[in-house]
């Protein structure tokens, strides 16, 4: 084999057609670090999307209810690149959602994340809108596979802290900050029903944020599970999130060695450095090229 000349010299994921080619999600186009900023302050956008891959402008939580109504003059103000702009409106059946919708269709954006979804139907005054459906209550959660098969959505997010909230309880995590079951198994629900519909799931925030060890490890998960990627609260978390999702030179020259060697194996089963390796295993190497091609 060729020696690895580092991250940028392999022809790609496309240099294996049909080594390892596995049924999966389809492409994330914002990720993987996704950086919350609160759209009543507009002195903070460009800032925002200059330090993350996408900014989500936040019209509900971040914003005191008296202040949304100059969160979106500040919106249809704006002038930022709409490939990288998601908006997070108000929960669907409000007047803020539909005040929300009036100032959107005064922007160049077409992104929108739907807090509280829960229903399909939630869906209904989304047409012509990239839809990622949040699901942060028990009725969302459960209704994940639902949400996920929509045509408008393109993606699902999981909240712990609203999710907990839902259920009459008080914390998503442990004092040692593990998540609880409960929050647990809403993160794998939420991320099992995005990829049963062919679709990405993005993971949710890291609120200590200070914890870049915490967040670290969480990331990390999120990328080893199939997670496309992770939102975050401050700036100061984003190089953290990147470095989880980018495969590191070693990961990348591990996942050329096992590609070349199946290609050279002919196909079916083989062994390779003492282990068995199959179509699943050449699967997971195509996603550390794909994430080493989206991330470089």
């Amino acid at each position: 084999m060729t020696a690895f000349r580092g991250v940028g010299a392999f022809r790609g994921v496309g240099a294996f057609p049909g080594v390892g080619a596995f049924p999966g999600v389809g492409a994330f186009p914002w990720g993987p670090a996704l950086l919350f900023c609160p759209a009543d302050r507009p002195d903070r956008y460009a800032k925002a999307l200059e330090r993350s891959d996408a900014v989500i402008l936040d019209l509900e939580d971040a914003v005191d209810p008296a202040r949304r109504p100059e969160a979106r003059e500040a919106l249809a103000a704006s002038d930022l690149d709409p490939t990288r702009v998601i908006v997070r409106v108000n929960q669907a059946g409000t007047d803020d959602h539909a005040a929300d919708l009036s100032a959107l269709a005064l922007t160049p954006y077409t992104a929108v994340m739907l807090p509280k979804a829960e229903r399909p139907a939630d869906l209904a005054a989304l047409g012509g809108l990239r839809v990622i459906a949040l699901c942060e209550t028990a009725a969302g959660v459960l209704a994940a596979p639902e949400l996920a098969a929509a045509p408008e959505v393109v993606a699902l997010m999981w909240g712990a802290e609203d999710l907990v909230a839902s259920l009459g309880g008080t914390s998503s995590r442990h004092p040692d900050g593990r998540y609880r079951d409960v929050a647990a198994h809403a993160r794998s629900a939420v991320l099992l029903a995005a990829g049963a519909a062919g679709k990405p799931a993005i993971d949710t925030v890291h609120l200590d944020i200070a914890d870049l060890d915490g967040l670290a490890a969480e990331a990390e998960d999120a990328v080893a599970v199939g997670f496309a990627a992770t939102a975050c609260i401050h700036p100061s978390q984003v190089e953290t999130v990147r470095a989880a999702y980018r495969p590191d030179e070693a990961q990348v020259a591990e996942a050329v060695e096992l590609l070349e060697a199946a290609r050279a194996a002919g196909g079916g089963v083989f062994r390779h450095n003492g282990k068995m390796v199959d179509g699943p295993v050449l699967s997971h190497a195509r996603s550390v090229l794909r994430r080493a091609t989206s991330t470089s």
